[in-house]
């Protein structure tokens, strides 16, 4: 069984962790990012979607939305694996 909000809170620290390490990247690097990012679409180059200059309301704001679904949907995910694995 898992313990859905520890799941949960596994899930949105490690989502958050790479939304920051991807924006440094970003910053640091625009080359390697986009060599990163777009692999994670199979090579497509959506990279060129993201804009130039993320201003800090936008990134947090983002920051914020995403770890807050990435939760909820980690609390389900636990949820309903334990639901499924009930009685195996």
């Amino acid at each position: 069984m898992l313990k859905e909000p520890a799941f949960a809170n596994s899930l949105t620290i490690l989502t958050g962790a790479l939304y920051i390490l991807l924006y440094l990247l970003a910053i640091i690097s625009r080359d390697a990012f986009r060599f990163l990012f777009n692999a994670q679409f199979l090579g497509a180059d959506v990279a060129s979607l993201v804009p130039q200059k993320l201003a800090l309301g936008a990134f947090v704001g983002t920051l914020v939305a995403i770890l807050v679904f990435v939760w909820i949907f980690g609390y389900a995910w636990a949820w309903l694996y334990n639901r499924m694995s009930v009685g195996k």
